[in-house]
């Protein structure tokens, strides 16, 4: 694992797969997303304050994977869709995705990644609810990758975490491997209508600066 200081108050835990974020709010630690299910050691390492929710932006196993492990080491409430909410807790199948003719081979080359552990949901959220982080979390609902995939963002530092709806590996781009690329696409369009200076991603580099634009840029290349 990479540990790698974005904002003073945001730190990306960067995975062989994907990422998790933490934020913090003076002693308290809120994680987005938790890597895949042998992430918790690392992830533990690097908490210096109280973890106090989880929250997951959608059911996927690099993003759910020790979720569960943590929390329950941690007592923190998890956050989730309600929507993701039954695949989180091992209620549901969550839908493959319908991959693309150029998806197929970076599909191929990802590795089996270990199933993440049924995790309790503490609180199953819906689009426009506000979350005690950060000044106040909005939660942003962004079908497509997932049926209940959500950003955050937090409007008052300036910070967007986008999941998987979003990548920036290159260039700020449409993420990948989509149940619904139509509603991928909108989502992506909606969240490049918000006004976001930090913008960090499931996979790819942080846009520490002018995150807005580059979510502009991929959305006019998008449709």
């Amino acid at each position: 694992m990479d540990l790698i200081e974005v904002l003073p108050t945001l730190r990306m835990l960067r995975f062989p797969v994907g990422a998790a974020f933490l934020w913090r709010d003076g002693d308290e630690l809120t994680l987005i997303d938790s890597g895949t299910a042998d992430a918790a050691a690392e992830i533990e390492a690097v908490l210096d304050g109280a973890l106090r929710r989880i929250v997951l932006t959608h059911w996927h196993e690099d993003h759910t994977g020790s979720a569960a492990l943590l929390a329950a080491r941690h007592g923190a409430e998890v956050v989730a869709h309600r929507l993701e909410a039954p695949v989180i807790r091992g209620e549901a199948v969550g839908a493959p995705p319908v991959l693309e003719e150029f998806e197929i081979p970076i599909r191929a080359g990802i590795p089996v990644l270990p199933p993440a552990p049924p995790c309790r949901v503490d609180r199953e959220v819906e689009d426009g609810d506000v979350l005690e982080f950060g000044g106040g979390a909005v939660v942003v609902a962004v079908p497509g990758h997932t049926d209940g995939s959500i950003a955050v963002h937090l409007p008052g530092p300036g910070v967007l975490f986008t999941g998987d709806a979003v990548a920036n590996v290159g260039r700020t781009v449409l993420g990948v491997f989509n149940t619904d690329r139509a509603r991928a696409v909108d989502s992506l369009h909606r969240l490049a209508a918000l006004d976001a200076d930090t913008v960090v991603f499931g996979h790819g580099a942080p846009v520490v600066h002018g995150g807005a634009a580059a979510l502009r840029a991929a959305a006019a290349a998008t449709r």
